[in-house]
């Protein structure tokens, strides 16, 4: 009972401490009670303004953009107690302002302000610019008009390359599924769908959640890290799973079902997830939604499988090489994403922090744990009860990947991939530490075997 209670734990205190986290920003916006600099105050509307030229920045990482600002309608009152003004950025790790402080006295004479500053781009990320005015007695107002800066990296031939090469991979990979799926073995397992059902349940229902749930908790103020993993979450898996099940020695039989059942339901299960519960995430981080893209993605992928489908009608020949190297080529499109993914994009690893390790722990290791209880709890067979635990936990990383270069723009598309790297890179783990346990107690048990004993024994006697 230690494993049940303590999955159950952590999936409790996930969910409390997303409600924890959400009602104190309810809290927050509803009172204008803002937490910063040395304490708490609450922010004054003023009566002077900013203006910014251009009205957003665009600029490349480790460049330097120019902007020019004007500030207009500042009162006598305003300037009594000489405050300190400045041209501030609300994320300083991805925008930095050189030199931001503005001088009092060039607005005492009319209340208006003309200067240029320069923005460093410093990392990844968008950020807004602001005008911060701080008293002596540390109160602090600022500009109601904010400045959008967006940070990105240079497009480079390689990153072309990455997504072309993973596009046609991926379009290889599912007119191989098309051509592996096995009609009468689905028509046996549907007859007593118990393993599929807690396995759709899993991957689609518990899945989502609780990426949904661990983004909200571990990247807080963080919506690209959060869309990584929740885009991650809805990915199930692909042939990494029976590769993987057929290594623990699983029902393949089982895992081929579930893997083709849940690539036909991801068709209508990932826009469905995306478009509802991950909406609100693109809100709030005012991402547009890339409903074109996202359809174009579900329907470029529906494609190729058909053609394997149409293979394995008429070319059965074909069709059996196309099966024979499924698995092959699912490794390989793992490991080309993965490595790839990690040469080409070097600045992923100064993105790594603890909550970017937790969610790539976290995520494949509670699936495995709550597919296999899941399955034991239903009483259903060891072997059945690997292939639903290794389909729940191993999530298509480069699926996600692939989505969110595809679907979202820069430099979102590159924040967000760090969570599915991260992911791919912790999921295989638990399931290499598994299998050398295996190996460890077949080797025990045949050395002390009978059969393996007796050959020893004639071997003393002789000697």
């Amino acid at each position: 009972m230690t494993c049940p209670l303590l999955s159950f734990v952590v999936f409790l205190a996930v969910v409390l401490l997303h409600l924890v986290a959400y009602c104190k920003a309810a809290l927050v916006d509803s009172s204008g009670i803002v937490v910063g600099g040395a304490g708490r105050f609450k922010d004054d509307d003023p009566l002077w303004t900013a203006r910014y030229d251009p009205a957003t920045l665009l600029i490349h990482m480790n460049t330097v953009g120019n902007i020019s600002l004007r500030l207009e309608g500042f009162t006598t009152a305003d300037l009594q107690d000489q405050p300190n003004i400045q041209l501030k950025s609300e994320r300083s790790h991805v925008a930095t302002v050189l030199e931001g402080a503005i001088p009092i006295a060039e607005i005492r004479n009319n209340g208006i302000f003309e200067g240029e500053f320069n923005v460093t781009g410093s990392f990844l990320g968008s950020a807004n610019l602001y005008v911060e005015l701080r008293t002596k007695d540390n109160r602090t107002v600022a500009s109601k008009e904010k400045l959008p800066v967006t940070v990105i990296r240079e497009e480079r031939v390689i990153d072309k390359v990455f997504t072309i090469s993973v596009a046609v991979l991926v379009s290889i990979l599912y007119i191989n599924f098309g051509a592996a799926l096995d009609i009468p073995t689905l028509k046996v397992i549907a007859r007593k769908p118990i393993g599929p059902v807690i396995g759709f349940l899993a991957q689609f229902l518990f899945m989502p959640l609780l990426s949904y749930g661990l983004g909200h908790v571990l990247f807080p103020d963080s919506y690209e890290m959060q869309l990584g993993l929740f885009f991650t979450g809805v990915s199930p898996a692909g042939g990494a799973s029976n590769i993987w099940t057929v290594v623990l020695g699983g029902n393949l039989n089982l895992s081929l079902a579930m893997t083709t059942i849940s690539t036909f339901a991801a068709f209508g299960m990932m826009p469905l997830w995306i478009f509802t519960l991950g909406k609100t995430i693109f809100n709030k981080g005012n991402l547009g939604v890339p409903y074109r893209n996202i359809a174009s993605f579900a329907i470029g992928l529906v494609v190729p499988l058909g053609i394997g489908l149409l293979i394995q009608r008429y070319s059965p020949r074909t069709s059996r090489i196309l099966v024979r190297i499924l698995k092959p080529m699912a490794a390989i499109l793992i490991l080309f994403i993965v490595i790839f993914a990690i040469v080409t994009n070097l600045y992923l690893f100064e993105l790594f922090s603890w909550q970017i390790i937790v969610a790539g722990l976290g995520l494949p290791w509670i699936g495995y744990v709550f597919g296999y209880i899941a399955s034991k709890v239903a009483r259903l067979p060891t072997t059945d009860a690997l292939a639903i635990s290794v389909e729940t936990g191993i999530q298509n990383t480069g699926i996600a990947i692939f989505l969110l270069r595809f679907a979202l723009p820069q430099p979102e598309a590159d924040l967000t991939t760090v969570v599915p790297v991260s992911a791919a890179i912790m999921t295989p783990f638990p399931l290499m530490a598994l299998y050398l346990v295996m190996k460890l107690r077949e080797r025990q048990s045949s050395y002390h075997s009978p059969s393996r004993s007796f050959p020893d024994i004639r071997y003393a006697r002789m000697n």
